[in-house]
Parts: C-alpha cells; structure tokens; sequence
C-alpha cells in the first residue's frame, strides 16, 4: 500500500519541520521525475510513482544520517502500513542491491544491516524500483540534470570506491531499460535538464583577440 499524494506531502512537511535541508527539494524533484517518467508507461501508476519518489528519503526525518536514513524510512513506512514505500526507501539506495555496495557510512546496528541484507537479497527490482532508483540520480534540489552531474557530485562528497563505477554502470543499465520502454529518452520529457545540469558553471567568455592597437598600448 501506499498513501495518497495530499498525505504523502503532508508527510515530508512534517519531515521538512523536523530536519531542514536541500533534501526536502531534492525529494519533490524526485516525485516529479518519477510522475513525469511513469506517465509514458503503460504499467505504472503516475500517481503511485509520485508519491514513493516523495518519501523515498524521509527516513532523514529523524536528522542527518547516511547509511541509516533508508532502513529509518523503511520502518516508518511500515509503521504507518505503507509497504510500498517501505520498499523504496530500502531499494532507491542500492542500484546495485547489495548491503556493501552503498557509499554512505554503515550507522547502522549489526541486527538492522542483517535485516537490509535479507531483504535485498529475497527481492528481484521491480520497475519502480528501478524507476526510482534512476529518478533520485537525475533530480537534484535545482531540478532535473544529467546522471553524470549527480554522480560527480555525489563522488565529491563521498568520494570513491571499489564499487563506484559497478553502482554507476547498474544506475545506467536501469536508465536505459526505462528509455525502451518509453521509446525516448528521459531527458527529451524532464523540463530544464540542460539548464540545471549546468548551473553551476561558470560563464564562458571568449579569449580577447589582439589588436595592433591591442599590441601598440
């Protein structure tokens, strides 16, 4: 099961309260993507993929952590009985569905990293699974930009390992399975890709051109 979008919003509010920060934008973008990917699927539910990109992360509710915010998310999710939610606030952290593959610090106990472990390894991804996991790569606090954008950025704060290119290639494998079954590619359908992928450039301008004034000052 899974809310509706009033009390879905409502949710992240609540969460917005609780823990200020860019994820709360980042979540909304999520949802956006997820609605406006979805609606060019004949077997998925606009609405539904709306609201899991919503709260995928509102395990971070609770306050700033890493590993943790997605198993936080997932037992809320499941408090409230929603269990499709629970899901993807499990699965959008691993595109490579494998506990020790995740790049944030493991702040999680002994007994929940087992339950994440089982859990991952007793489902096989559905498409909003792999939906979601591609939509919180292209959605920033911005809006909507590049894999290669959040991949860099994500690296920058986390920084690298053995496994960064194995999540990076499964992140686009996934893209890939979504633009076949949507005949295009998601860039061509999420406004302003371009615009937000490159915001944070700087301005090109074009080298000065000498001049026999140029030369005679």
């Amino acid at each position: 099961m899974f809310p509706s979008r009033k009390m879905a919003e409502r949710e992240l509010e609540i969460a917005g309260q609780l823990n200020q920060g860019p994820w709360i934008k980042h979540s909304i973008n999520v949802g956006l993507a997820a609605q406006i990917i979805a609606e060019k699927f004949s077997n998925l539910n606009p609405d539904k993929a709306y609201v899991l990109g919503l709260l995928h992360d509102i395990g971070r509710r609770y306050g700033v952590s890493a590993r943790r915010h997605s198993f936080d998310g997932y037992k809320f999710m499941m408090e409230k009985g929603w269990d499709e939610a629970a899901r993807i606030c499990l699965t959008h952290s691993f595109p490579v569905p494998d506990i020790d593959k995740e790049i944030g610090g493991n702040d999680m106990s002994e007994e929940e990293g087992e339950f994440v472990r089982k859990y991952l390894n007793d489902i096989a991804y559905d498409d909003y699974d792999k939906l979601l996991i591609v939509c919180d790569s292209i959605a920033d606090a911005q809006g909507f930009c590049m894999l290669e954008k959040r991949f860099v950025n994500t690296t920058r704060r986390y920084g690298t390992f053995p496994f960064t290119v194995e999540r990076w290639n499964a992140t686009f494998e996934m893209k890939e399975y979504i633009e076949k079954q949507i005949n295009c590619s998601i860039y061509d359908i999420l406004p302003n890709v371009k615009e937000t992928t490159f915001i944070d450039a700087p301005l090109w301008k074009p080298p000065v051109k000498e001049t026999k004034s140029n030369l005679h000052n």
